[in-house]
This record gives C-alpha cells, sequence and structure tokens, in this order.
C-alpha cells in the first residue's frame, strides 16, 4: 500500500526508531521530557494568591526579570505551574508589577518590574499560558472556516480547592481542616528556627511533615515543639507547605524556600533565557576567558535526564573529560569540521598563524592532512607548539608549521569537549586503584549519563548500557577500594561451622555469613559508627542527593547496616540492599544516612560480608520450590544459632556456591543435611510444572521477586534480593513520592496448599468514580495509552500528583507486608508489582502456567504478571478514584484504523499532555467500562493549536486517495 507522501516520512522513522511498537510503554515512568516540564496544573485559579508570590519573587529580582523566565522560576520556587491565566493578568496587575517592552525583535520578550507604587486592590482572573508548556486552546486563535466544531471555550476552572500553603507576606490560607481561631500561636525560638532550616535544606525536593519529629530527635537528640506541626503557617518565612491530598491535611510536604533556591531556578532556565541574558552571560564569560575566546558560546548541558557521553580521558574523577553524543552536540562538531575542511582546502583562505600565543584559537592540519580542527594554544617554543584541541579533550605537542588562523565563522559552535564529576567517587577522585578501574571500563567509549547536578561541572552516574546488564561505572570504580583479603573464606569441600543464614528468597537461594576476618572488622566499624552518630548532633549526615549504587546506611534490627541504594521511586521512596544480609527494603530517603567521615574508609573498604549459596542437588528455578517449601526453610534456618554449610562445588559465572546446610555440626554426616530432609519430604514431592484455577484450591509459581519472611528491620519495608543478587540499577526513574504507610492488613489464614486474600474482595469499597467536566468542556490531560483513535487512555492531569502520592504508599506498604499470594479471581481488583512498582490493577484472565492478565486501572496498560505478584488492595488505596479514563477521538468516523494511521495517531498524542474537549461521555457502574469521546488539542506550539482529528481525518482522505 502507497502512504500518502506527507505521512511517509513520519511512518518510516517511526518504525525504524520503534520495530516493536506492540510494547511502547504506558507507564509514566517512561514519559517524555515534555511530559516532565509540567509539574502540576494550575487548578482554581486564586489571582491573590499569584500576586503574593509574584511580590516574594519582585523582591529577590528588583532590576527586572524577563517574563519568559517567570513560569520556570515560579515552579521552581512553589513546585507548581504558573497559572495559564496569570501571564495574561500581568498587564494589569500595575498595583504588584510593571511590564516594560524593551527594543528587541521578539515581541514576546517583556521586562517585569516590581511596582512603582503597591496597592491593595486586585485583578479578575483571565486567560493565558506560559510558554513552552501545554495551555487550553484559546477560541480566538482559531479559524471558524477551518475547524470542524465550534470554537473551544475556556477551560471551567475546577472546584478543588488550593492545596498549597503560600508562602508570601499575605496571609496564608488554613489547611482543609486545620485550625481555626484568631489567638496568636507560639512563635519559633531563634535555635529551633536555625535547625528547622538546616533540615529542610537538606531536603531541597520536599519533605514529608510526618517525618519532621523522628528526623529532628534523630538529628539535635530533642524532641520537636508539638506546637510547629500543629501550625506550619509558623515555617512560611523559610518553606513553603504544600498539601498534595487537601482533603488530609495531616499529610503535607515541606518544600525550602531561601534566595539560593531562586539562584538555582534561575540557573536552571538558562535555555529559555532571551538573547538579552544569553548575552550577558556571554560577556561575563568572555572575561574568564582569553580574548580571543570573547565570540566562542558556553557548551549548554543537554535538557535529557540521561544523554549519551563518549569518554576521553580522566586523570581525577572530579575532572573527566567527555563529549555529549546526539544533534546540536557530536553531530553538529562533524558538520563543523567538513565546513572547515573545504574551506581551508582553498588555498586563498588557508593563512599561517604567524605569531602564536599562549591562550589562542587556532585551526590545526591533522596528522592526515585533511582534517582541520579547533584548537587553543597552550605552550609555545622555537619551533613547537603544544595545543588543546577544544572538542576533543586532548593535547599534542605540533609544528608551528600546522597552525593557521581561526576564521570567525568557526567561532559560533561551543568548545565540545567539556568535564564532569563523578557522584560517590569524590572522596576518591585519585586514587590509583579507582582511576585504573575507571580507564579500563569507561576510557573511549560511548556511555549513558545519569545528570545529577546541572551545574559549571556536572555531576553524573555513567552507565556501559552495551550488556544484557546494565553497569554502573561509579559503583564498579567504588567497589575497586575494597580490601579483598577481607573477603569471605570459600573453599571447595570446606565445612564452616557459626554461620548465620540471613536471608532465604522464593526460588531457594539463601545468603549466608561466614565467620572471617572481614565480618569481624565490620562489626567493630559499624560499632565505632553508632557510637559516633549517638555523639553527633548535625544533619551533615542525612543523604540528600541518592542515586542508584550509592554505598549508605540505614538501621536493620534497631542497628545501623550497610545499604546500596538499587532504584529510586521520585525524590523520597527507594529500594535498597543491605549488602552484608541480602536483604532488601523500600524505604524513605529520610532514613538513610551517609558514612561518617572517621569511618567512610574502612566501611568502604570492607567488602559486603553475605556469600550467596543455593542447597547441593535441589534445583534452583522457577517452579522448584512452593511457597510451603520456602516457609519451611525459612523457618528451620533463619533463627537458627548453630548452623553449618559444606561447600559442594561454586559456580562462578552465576556468584553461586553450592551447599550442603546443616542446623547442627554434624557436617560429616551428609544424609542429616537439611538438603536431605527437603529432597524428603512431602513439601518437595509436587509437579514441577504449576498450574492455577480460578475455581478451587491454588497453587503458586514463584518469581525471581522474592518476598521473605525474616524479622523486618525498623522502619523498612523488606523483600529479599533477585536470584542474581543485587539488582541492575533501573535507569529511568519512577516518579513516585512517598505518603504515611498504611496498616498492613491481618495476616492472612493459610494451610499447606491454600493462599487466601486478607479478606473477601466483595467486602472491600470500590473508589468513586473520577469526576469529569460537563459535555463541551475543557480538561488538560495526559495520554498515557494510544492504540488508535478509536481507543486510547488519558489521565486527568490535575489529579496526577495524587497518583503519585499514592504509587509511594503502595510501595511502602507492600514491600513491608508479608502476606502470601492471593488466590486470583476474574473481575476482581488487587494490587500487582509491575516493574518494580504497585499498580492498582483488575485481573482480566487467568492462565494455566501461574501468569494472571491484568489491566493497570491508572494507566490503561495490559500486563502479564506472575499470579505471586498480586495482593489484595486494601481499604485505603481504594480512596482515590481510578485515574485511567478510556476514549475515543471526536471528529472522525469509525473505522477500521491501520497500522500506519494508528503510528501516526501515536506520534502525536501518545506520552504527551494536552487538552482534552469533552464530547461525550458513555456512563457505566465500572471505572473500567466508562468511556468518553474527546477531541484533542496540542497547544504547544506558539503559532498555532494543532487538532489531532484533522490530522487524522486528512490523513485517511489521502490514503483513499492514494488506494
Amino acid at each position: 500500500m502507497t502512504l500518502p507522501s506527507r505521512f511517509q516520512k513520519e511512518v518510516h522513522a517511526h518504525l525504524s526508531r520503534n520495530p516493536q511498537q506492540g510494547n511502547a510503554p504506558a507507564n509514566l515512568n517512561e514519559s517524555s521530557p515534555q511530559a516532565k516540564a509540567r509539574t502540576a496544573p494550575s487548578g482554581s485559579y486564586s489571582p491573590q494568591q499569584v500576586q503574593g508570590r509574584l511580590r516574594e519573587i519582585l523582591s529577590k529580582y528588583s532590576n527586572g526579570l524577563w517574563v519568559s523566565k517567570l513560569p520556570q522560576l515560579y515552579r521552581e520556587l512553589y513546585k507548581q505551574e504558573l497559572p495559564a491565566e496569570a501571564l495574561r493578568d500581568l498587564e494589569q496587575w500595575t498595583h504588584v508589577c510593571t511590564l516594560e517592552k524593551p527594543c528587541s525583535t521578539n515581541p514576546a520578550e517583556l521586562l517585569l518590574y516590581p511596582a512603582k507604587e503597591s496597592s491593595s486592590s486586585s485583578s479578575s482572573s483571565g486567560g493565558g499560558g506560559p510558554p513552552g508548556t501545554p495551555t487550553p486552546p484559546r477560541s480566538e486563535r482559531h479559524s471558524p472556516v477551518a475547524q470542524k466544531l465550534p470554537p473551544p471555550r475556556t477551560p471551567t476552572p475546577t472546584t478543588t480547592t488550593t492545596a498549597t500553603t503560600p508562602a508570601t507576606g499575605t496571609s496564608p490560607a488554613s489547611p482543609p481542616g486545620g485550625p481555626v481561631g484568631t489567638a496568636t500561636p507560639p512563635s519559633l525560638t531563634p535555635e529551633l528556627r536555625r535547625n528547622l532550616g538546616d533540615l529542610l535544606l537538606r531536603y531541597s525536593s520536599g519533605l514529608w511533615a510526618h517525618a519532621l519529629p523522628k528526623l529532628y530527635q534523630d538529628t539535635y537528640k530533642s524532641a520537636l515543639p508539638a506546637h510547629v506541626l500543629q501550625d506550619l503557617a509558623l515555617l512560611r518565612d523559610f518553606c513553603t507547605v504544600d498539601y498534595p491530598m487537601p482533603d488530609n491535611p495531616k499529610r503535607a510536604i515541606l518544600y525550602v524556600r531561601t534566595a539560593a533556591a531562586a539562584a538555582d531556578a534561575d540557573e536552571n532556565c538558562n535555555r529559555a533565557r532571551p538573547d538579552g541574558d544569553a548575552d550577558a552571560e556571554a560577556k561575563a564569560e568572555a572575561g574568564k576567558r582569553p580574548s580571543c575566546q570573547a565570540q566562542v558560546p558556553a557548551l549548554q548541558i543537554p535538557r535529557e535526564e540521561y544523554p549519551s557521553v563518549l569518554v576521553v580521558e580522566a586523570a581525577c574523577t572530579n575532572s573527566v573529560v567527555l563529549r555529549y553524543i546526539g544533534e546540536g552536540y557530536s553531530q553538529a562538531q562533524e558538520k563543523l569540521e567538513d565546513e572547515m575542511r573545504e574551506f581551508y582546502g582553498q588555498d586563498n583562505t588557508r593563512k599561517p598563524l604567524t605569531n602564536p600565543a599562549s591562550g589562542q584559537l587556532a585551526a590545526v592540519r591533522a596528522e592526515e592532512e585533511e582534517e582541520i580542527l579547533r584548537a587553543q594554544v597552550c605552550e609555545v617554543t622555537a619551533d613547537k607548539v603544544k595545543v588543546y584541541y577544544v572538542d576533543h579533550g586532548f593535547s599534542e605537542v605540533i609544528s608551528k608549521a600546522k597552525l593557521l588562523e581561526l576564521h570567525d565563522k568557526f567561532f559560533k559552535l561551543p568548545f565540545q569537549a567539556t568535564k564532569c564529576k563523578l557522584a560517590g567517587l569524590e572522596q576518591f577522585s585519585q586514587e590509583a586503584c579507582v582511576l585504573k578501574k575507571f580507564d579500563s571500563m569507561a576510557s573511549g567509549k560511548i556511555l549513558l549519563a545519569e545528570i545529577l547536578e546541572r551545574q559549571e561541572t556536572p555531576l553524573m552516574v555513567l552507565y556501559d548500557t552495551s550488556q544484557d546488564d546494565d553497569v554502573n561505572i561509579n559503583a564498579a570504580c567504588m567497589k575497586s577500594l575494597q580490601d579483598k583479603s577481607l573477603e569471605s573464606p570459600l573453599q571447595v569441600n570446606s565445612a564452616y561451622m557459626n554461620v548465620s543464614v540471613t536471608s532465604v528468597c522464593s526460588d531457594g537461594t539463601i545468603y549466608c555469613q561466614l565467620p572471617s576476618r572481614g565480618l569481624a572488622k565490620l562489626t567493630e566499624v559499624l560499632g565505632k559508627t553508632e557510637a559516633y552518630f549517638h555523639s553527633q548532633v548535625t544533619s551533615e549526615f542525612l543523604v540528600s542527593r541518592p542515586f542508584c549504587g550509592k554505598g549508605c546506611l540505614a538501621r536493620y534490627k534497631g542497628k545501623w547496616s550497610r545499604v546500596e541504594i538499587t532504584n529510586l521511586h521520585g525524590s523520597r521512596v527507594l529500594d535498597i540492599l543491605f549488602i552484608d544480609l541480602g536483604v532488601q527494603a523500600s524505604v524513605e530517603v529520610i532514613e538513610l544516612r551517609e558514612f561518617p567521615p572517621p569511618h567512610l574508609r574502612d566501611l568502604i573498604a570492607i567488602p559486603p560480608q553475605v556469600v550467596k549459596c543455593c542447597l547441593a542437588d535441589l534445583a534452583v528455578s522457577v517452579g522448584s520450590w512452593t511457597p510451603d517449601a520456602v516457609q519451611w526453610l525459612r523457618d528451620t534456618v533463619l533463627h537458627c544459632t548453630d548452623c553449618s554449610i559444606k561447600i559442594a562445588r561454586q559456580e562462578e559465572s552465576r556468584r553461586l556456591t553450592h551447599v550442603h546446610l546443616f542446623t547442627s555440626k554434624n557436617f560429616q554426616d551428609v544424609s542429616r543435611s537439611i538438603n536431605r530432609q527437603l529432597a524428603d519430604s512431602e513439601l518437595w514431592k509436587h509437579q514441577k510444572d504449576v498450574f492455577l484455577s480460578s475455581h478451587k484450591t491454588h497453587t503458586h509459581t514463584p518469581t525471581t521477586t522474592h518476598t521473605h519472611r525474616s524479622a523486618s528491620p525498623t522502619s523498612t519495608s523488606t523483600t529479599s534480593t533477585s536470584t542474581n543478587g543485587t539488582r541492575a540499577p533501573q535507569l529511568r526513574r519512577a516518579h513516585s513520592l512517598p505518603g504515611t504507610r498504611g496498616t498492613p492488613p491481618t495476616s492472612p489464614t493459610h494451610n499447606n496448599a491454600v493462599a487466601t486474600t486478607t479478606a473477601p474482595q466483595g467486602c472491600l469499597q470500590m473508589p468513586p468514580l473520577l469526576e469529569l467536566p460537563p459535555a463541551g468542556q475543557n480538561l488538560d490531560v495526559y495520554v498515557s495509552v494510544a492504540c488508535h483513535p478509536g481507543h486510547f487512555v488519558l489521565q486527568s492531569w490535575q489529579d496526577m500528583y495524587k497518583l503519585v502520592v499514592l504509587m509511594g504508599e503502595m510501595i511502602l506498604h507492600y514491600n513491608k507486608t508479608d502476606d502470601k499470594p492471593v488466590a486470583a479471581e476474574k473481575n476482581q481488583v488487587y494490587a500487582a508489582k509491575v516493574d518494580n512498582n504497585w499498580h492498582r490493577v483488575l485481573v482480566k484472565g487467568i492462565l494455566t502456567n501461574g501468569l494472571v492478565s491484568v489491566y493497570e486501572l491508572d494507566y490503561g496498560k495490559h500486563e502479564l504478571v506472575s499470579c505471586t505478584q498480586l495482593r489484595p488492595l486494601i481499604q485505603e488505596f481504594r480512596q482515590l478514584p481510578f485515574q485511567g479514563i478510556t476514549a475515543q477521538l471526536a471528529g472522525v468516523k469509525p473505522r477500521q484504523w491501520s497500522e500506519e494511521a494508528s503510528i501516526v495517531f501515536r506520534n502525536h498524542v501518545e506520552k504527551k499532555p494536552l487538552v482534552a474537549q469533552l464530547e461525550a461521555v458513555k456512563e457505566a457502574p465500572s471505572a473500567w467500562d466508562r468511556k468518553v469521546t474527546v477531541y484533542l488539542v496540542d497547544t504547544s506550539q506558539e503559532e498555532h493549536d494543532v487538532w489531532v482529528h484533522d490530522i487524522m481525518a486528512e490523513f485517511a482522505d489521502e490514503l483513499t486517495k492514494a488506494a
């Protein structure tokens, strides 16, 4: 079939990038950068609140502020989008600000100044939207002739109350359900104010108010006065209070608010700066360079969270030389060098640089004579010069004859060689073993970079994604500091007594601690660390910048233990691995501590003091171990204080040790081993392939994500490690935030073969239906799944942050509880673990191989999960309406959409924030059977709005003509 010419390039480009479109992600965890740009909708527009905040911003920018910067600055300071109506109202708010249009070719550039005279009057709200963010479609931007429906109306503001207490000089709104009265609240003492400010500075991304008392007690060894939490308005001078759940005032997030934060926000919007600001920065930067470099712009850090980089070299991990790969970087450099080769290939343009001086820029003929590169002169001798290739990041001594004058036209591209700092290695940046490891793993390779801090020398974590499992380069370099002589001793046919089994996984893998010099050393150092923390009253050891692979400390059974961060769910909830126990947990970031400086080197030098083992002659695979066999093994060995092991063999490729395990010292008699007892028991005599029925007794197939019954550490949610020991880091962060942990449901009753739910599903109340605006009104949405115009799934943008909070709470709850899997029933709602996150799901079908087909009720994606990954959805997680809204596109005739048409549709809407104009709602008793018909409008372009139904109608017409 021949495609219309307009769409051929789009479809072919999509197919080349997405060979398996059917697996397109629908989870926000895989959202595009465009979606991240909008953190919260404007909600109900309060001009008074915005005016108060605007006064506060302008007090810090008394010399003026570009209007184009205002949305980003507002977002950074208050964790909310600047309401779309506010920008349109600025001109009327003469009592708050003054607008000035400078001499510029861009009419959109306006300067904002504080008002000369302030008054108490307020203006009515208007319309508009911040540049670069999705805004409701505006009727005046459409030609009625060009549209197939009446112009859309301005979206009706929702009735949800504003959830954020304004941190301004105006009177802040009281949180819902907050204390009422006119009595003057107790004030903060200078010491209390200073301590709270120090704590919040450590958590610039926000801190839950309910965590403040424990954190304050741990840090300052004194109780937080009760009146602080009762009246959070006392903190308004140095923090902003946000209520993500307006109906629950006890759940508030505190955001630090300082002049430094405003400065950081200003730095982060350098890409959106008008030319005037860019020129000012360029002039300031020029003062730091030789005069010949004044025309070269500064290199901007890529916007994406995970850019590709080419590592050049590293003489120090705090100054790693690299180049960014991609459009605008390596591709622009290649184009520049092609132009230089052509330009200097002409005799009349090849002018030698006769008197080179240190710091001067030049064009250099490379060894191949055909290549011409940009370079900077470093040293000059009689007939030689040392030059630094500014785009390639290395130096070379060459003949003066190779130097040419660099034409002005080649000053426009920023120097491509730049530097970064490796996170976690700051204290060991020049260790020989670290640099040797880094050189062998990273030098000359293209890697993926996670940017943790965007500063002059950005802080990064590097990953090698060329192998089956992603390799964390930073973590690998840190492990090079370990003292191999302190590893647990292992020899085949040797026996070891006084062994402690610390973890049992669902596939039969066990983790053992063996007596050794390393374990004795670790116990000693952790004891000193405990005493050190008891003597300190400082917040310096809180982990303020977590990242995958980072080593730190967390509590386990009331004592500090070493952990490694393995996954992040947003900025507050993360997964950790207790590296000396083989136990995995989900915790809040406030529960972690940095290694204290006096014991830092010792805590890093001691290798993990746990050995990954399996029982010899018993299979380690999914389906071989029933839940009851795993439970018997846990009950038998986890609390035994006198275990012994005899090593049968070592499997180096899997780093797995096969052992005979004994609960006594009779390790000479293999017939008395735990291996033999289990093999001869009824627990092991089962059918290897486990089948599942939804009508009778259920037996469940284990998966490689394992729940264990060892004692939980204080304040952590524990699960054991996967069969591979430590998991590969998840490069995509799950956008989740923690909340208050739910109360675990009553422990389930079970016998040898049956796993049942804690309560009948029918006894639990279903969430209310999501409220939708009336027909004809607009709604800000995010398209999580798009199959074709006849079926896609929307999420209300305004409620997305509530879903993020809910998923954080589900992670903490379900990773903490120790329930057995439920007996799945079709068309029932459960919690299911999918890609390290817990989702609310509807069971669509039960397969005979132990898998269950589920539908994610908040994201609209279909998944296959193991039945062992289902849990009851407790009532606490049934309050928020299911967020997935099934929809079809209005304005086009229903038809059987071709794959080409589906690709075009997905390219325009999937994983994008859009505006939906509601045409009709097909109501149904269940949220998943409800369906809406909507027009979709992309309002991200300043010039015009894009109506998706027009695109699809045009595509269908051209396809018909082409046929």
